[in-house]
């Protein structure tokens, strides 16, 4: 009955000291970072403005009416692409404190049994990383979710450059076609003018057919023109996040030109500046340079302590732990070290080419741009006014028997690539200067959710959900 008593107040004395171990132990937290509190700071910003209490923001209510600030506005908020990016981004804030924490403790237990337990030691072991290893750590996965940062950057001004670009090829698909409308009305006019020319015996049927096949000829082009609306109309709708079973968005009923209030130098300095995907190879950088320090900090030992107590003994009996890695592998520090440095030679190689690119790039749009003015120009203050002039003269022409229908016809062929060409470039004018500001110069729209747009004072950081 005695020894029944006393295994029962040993095994009360373990219950009991493992209960207050994982009591005091659970409610443990960790130091944070500079660098990990500016991250959890900027990232409560962002959610506060993207995904407020955990939830999509009310979006904008479009109609017809809507600016395209405001379709810009869905799309950035409701876009696949930009959701993905923006909790790839969430979870490493998160990765941090992973990083720069210390490892978990253990609990640990022995006994010594003969033909009944003589000992009862519960204990608990904590591991110490060598001075500055958590630090580095911590520093390369703040880094590295800086990087996740500027790749949700990089997504909000493609889906925003997305959205201008399906809007602008809308509304122009409806320039061409509302000029090809009106080149069929000319046309018409043209196949009367031949018809009655003809029934007076002043011109011959040929005139008549010539000016049917030029009207089928721009028939058809209009049909594939409508034919095509429906395919951009989807774009648009993917465009501004939309999924198949949500309605259809309704179409802008008014046209916003793209403003670029930037010359060619100064959007070469906000480029670098603040192009996210260059400010991404930065962050890089900055991280293989973290992951190298604490390469060179594989040198140094790490620290185990621990304390076990035997339950059994009365007084209870203590015995301290202690353990001491050792780092004697040279060939595998060296090689650590080594390593590290080759990543950080490639992230500072890619960050000189994405400069180069970037340059690259700036220069092929700037040229685009200066070639596209130089079209416009032409078209708006030569050839157009010079076609029309053309067309009225060649149809006084026919009229008066002092020309055939085929030199009519031809005016009135070069009118309509002309105005097309116009429509054309205009277009491209808007794709260019869009390009320029959101992808190269990392301009972000005024609605935009991120930090560039911060002009409040930032929130204190916290641990809210996504």
């Amino acid at each position: 009955m005695t020894q029944c008593i006393l295994k029962k107040r040993w095994i009360f004395r373990l219950v009991g000291v493992a209960a207050v171990v994982a009591v005091v132990l659970s409610g443990c937290t960790g130091f944070p970072t500079r660098l990990e509190s500016g991250a959890q700071m900027d990232r409560a910003w962002v959610q506060m403005r993207y995904r407020p209490e955990g939830a999509r923001p009310t979006l904008p209510a479009l109609s017809g009416q809507s600016s395209l600030a405001e379709y810009l506005r869905h799309a950035m908020l409701a876009h696949p692409q930009v959701e993905a990016a923006y909790f790839d981004w969430y979870a490493s804030v998160e990765n941090i404190t992973v990083a720069r924490s210390l490892p978990d403790p253990q609990l640990t237990f022995q006994a010594d049994i003969m033909d009944v337990v003589t000992s009862v030691m519960p204990g608990l072991t904590q591991s110490f990383p060598g001075p500055g290893k958590l630090r580095a750590a911590g520093n390369a996965s703040a880094e590295a979710g800086r990087g996740k940062y500027f790749a949700f950057e990089t997504a909000v001004m493609q889906s925003a450059f997305a959205l201008k670009k399906s809007y602008y090829r809308l509304w122009f698909l409806d320039e061409k076609i509302r000029v090809d409308g009106e080149m069929l009305q000319l046309l018409a006019e043209l196949e009367r003018i031949a018809r009655s020319k003809n029934e007076s015996g002043q011109a011959t049927l040929q005139d008549v057919y010539r000016a049917q096949i030029e009207e089928d000829r721009l028939a058809t082009e209009v049909a594939g023109l409508e034919d095509s609306r429906s395919l951009l109309r989807a774009e648009f709708k993917a465009a501004l996040g939309l999924t198949r079973e949500q309605p259809d968005p309704p179409m802008p009923e008014r046209f916003e030109a793209t403003t670029l209030d930037l010359t060619p130098e100064q959007v070469l300095d906000s480029a670098f500046a603040r192009n996210p995907q260059l400010k991404a190879m930065a962050a890089e950088v900055r991280s293989a340079e973290a992951l190298l320090q604490l390469a060179y900090r594989a040198k140094v030992p790490d620290t185990s302590l621990g304390l076990m107590a035997d339950a059994k003994m009365a007084p209870i009996l203590y015995r301290p732990l202690a353990g001491l890695t050792l780092p004697i592998w040279r060939d595998k520090l060296a090689a650590q070290i080594a390593a590290a440095q080759a990543n950080k030679f490639a992230a500072q190689a890619r960050m000189s080419l994405e400069q180069i690119n970037l340059i690259l790039v700036f220069a092929e749009k700037s040229f685009d741009g200066r070639e596209n003015s130089r079209t416009l120009a032409l078209l708006r203050e030569k050839l157009l006014p010079k076609a029309r002039q053309s067309l009225e003269l060649a149809r006084s022409a026919y009229l008066s028997g002092k020309t055939d229908f085929f030199n009519l016809i031809d005016a009135e062929r070069t009118l309509l690539d002309f105005r097309l060409s116009e429509i054309s470039a205009r277009s491209e004018r808007e794709m260019i200067l869009s390009e320029l500001g959101l992808l190269i110069a990392g301009v972000p729209p005024e609605t935009a959710p991120l930090l560039d747009s911060r002009s409040s004072p930032q929130p204190a950081p916290g641990r809210s959900t996504p």
